[in-house]
């Protein structure tokens, strides 16, 4: 007796664990239970179920699975050791119990203990008893006709409901039986898979997968092979060969993608000192037109400048006429003043003579120095007047006259200077251009003397430099115009 004790079987041990365990199971005419509410009380603990064949025990078990398996994965009276096709869902809702054959045709046909006008219930209560938490779960099952298949619908609450109290008393149509349930705030489900889902958040299973290991097992009597139990049960069956296929393919495409990718690299490393050498082709041009547009500004630049000068020399000569004017007045005044002493002079001369008279004639000589000297300067005057076209002086308005003309004529030659100092420094400009143009020509001679094609320099450059960075000879990579003949008549055409 103390042995048995040990063992402590899982079927009559007070297991009070924190779970959903099935309370309470009701059955209304399902297969042979029939005509009223079945109820099986598991009260949350294992259940054994024992009785004679065909006494219901697989029955019930299907009940279950029904409840938490969709119908295309439920497998009938499994438990038994039965075919698949032995029993089906109609079998349970027509209650059918044993077969008769017919004596004229000889065949077999099912006899049931319901026709189409009855429908079928199973419920199952499920408590949490650590969380204080009730589930129901049912099924309502009918058929339209005989031959028809039975239809269905899901119920769940979160309460504890009874076919007795909430499935009966409802009339004749299903209809009135899901508008009252629904009034009684009860989930109606019209298929399985809102159900299922609905009742896997209750009761916290979060994989859909351990309720189909749990349809595979509920009903399983022994465990042979623990590796072919984990292979038919517990593993979905599976092509290896379109998956290997698969893997070797996209193998193959990523194999495909590296090489593309080292590719690309290899192109974008060639690539790289084009693009750099044409972006510092295009700041190149970009400072050669930002100097062409400068020197083009340098004119009216100089012309401002210029006019700046001319302008402060016009002011300075407006000065200096004023001052030239007050001096004028200044010496005409001087001028009055020495005729009068001249006069006074003379009368004293007259009146004293002697010393007198020595220091006049000392001073006339000095005047007679000084008249040379204006002499001198006058004809070198003239000399240069007539060398520029002009007509010398005979008189004091004509020389004024005359300076002020000679004036105009200093700036506009200096205007002229600059003018020429411009177009020379232009034209030295476009001599530089024209030397760099003629030594770029005889380059271009020299290498189409040494070559037999008419190819420009430039391009065989571009290609030299191309099977360098690709390590190719040039030989691999000629122009067509390399490749072309001439006609032996033609030979003056060729290069």
């Amino acid at each position: 007796m103390s042995d048995t004790q040990t063992l402590g079987l899982d079927f009559v041990a007070d297991d009070t664990l924190a779970g959903f365990r099935l309370q309470r199971l009701e059955v209304f005419n399902w297969g042979t239970f029939d005509n009223r509410v079945w109820t099986l009380q598991a009260n949350g603990q294992n259940t054994l179920l024992t009785g004679d064949i065909g006494s219901g025990k697989s029955t019930l078990v299907d009940a279950v699975t029904t409840l938490l398996a969709p119908a295309n994965r439920v497998a009938y009276n499994k438990a038994a050791g039965a075919g698949n096709k032995e029993r089906t869902l109609k079998s349970y809702v027509l209650g059918y119990y044993k077969s008769e054959r017919n004596e004229v045709s000889g065949a077999a046909r099912p006899v049931a203990l319901r026709d189409h006008n009855h429908y079928s219930v199973i419920l199952g209560v499920f408590h949490n008893a650590g969380y204080d938490q009730t589930i129901t779960l049912a099924q309502v099952f009918w058929t339209k006709d005989a031959q028809g298949q039975p239809a269905r619908f899901h119920v769940g609450a979160e309460r504890e409901l009874s076919i007795a109290a909430d499935f009966a008393g409802f009339g004749s149509e299903i209809t009135a039986l899901r508008k009252r349930l629904r009034g009684a705030d009860v989930e109606v489900f019209d298929s399985f898979p809102p159900y299922g889902a609905w009742f896997r958040r209750r009761f916290g299973i979060g994989n859909e997968q351990a309720l189909d290991l749990f349809q595979q097992t509920v009903s399983m009597k022994s465990v042979g092979n623990l590796t072919g139990f984990v292979r038919d049960h517990m593993l979905e069956p599976f092509d290896i060969a379109p998956r290997i296929d698969a893997l070797i393919g996209h193998f193959d495409d990523l194999n495909r993608a590296h090489e593309a990718v080292l590719k690309a690299k290899q192109q974008v490393e060639m690539l790289t000192p084009l693009v750099a050498n044409g972006e510092r082709h295009a700041q190149l041009v970009d400072t050669n037109t930002e100097l062409r547009n400068s020197r083009e500004a340098l004119r009216p630049y100089f012309a401002q400048l210029k006019l700046e000068l001319l302008e402060s020399r016009m002011t300075g000569l407006r000065e200096e006429q004023v001052r030239q004017n007050t001096r004028i007045a200044s010496l005409s005044e001087q001028q009055a003043t020495l005729s009068a002493n001249a006069g006074e002079l003379r009368r004293s001369i007259a009146e004293n003579g002697g010393d007198r008279l020595d220091r006049l004639a000392e001073d006339i000589r000095i005047k007679g120095v000084e008249r040379d000297a204006r002499k001198q300067k006058a004809g070198r005057y003239t000399a240069l007047v007539e060398a520029i076209g002009g007509q010398a002086c005979k008189d004091e308005p004509s020389f004024l006259t005359q300076r002020g003309e000679h004036g105009h004529l200093l700036e506009t030659s200096r205007s002229r200077e600059a003018g020429l100092q411009n177009d020379l420094n232009e034209l030295a400009f476009e001599l530089r251009e024209g030397r760099v143009g003629q030594e770029a020509l005889v380059d271009e001679i020299n290498s189409l003397k040494a070559r037999r094609s008419n190819i420009p320099a430039e391009q065989v450059r571009m290609r030299t430099a191309l099977c360098q960075a690709l390590e190719l000879p040039e030989a691999d990579m000629p122009y067509v115009g390399e490749l072309i003949q001439v006609r032996e008549d033609e030979r003056d055409w060729e290069g």
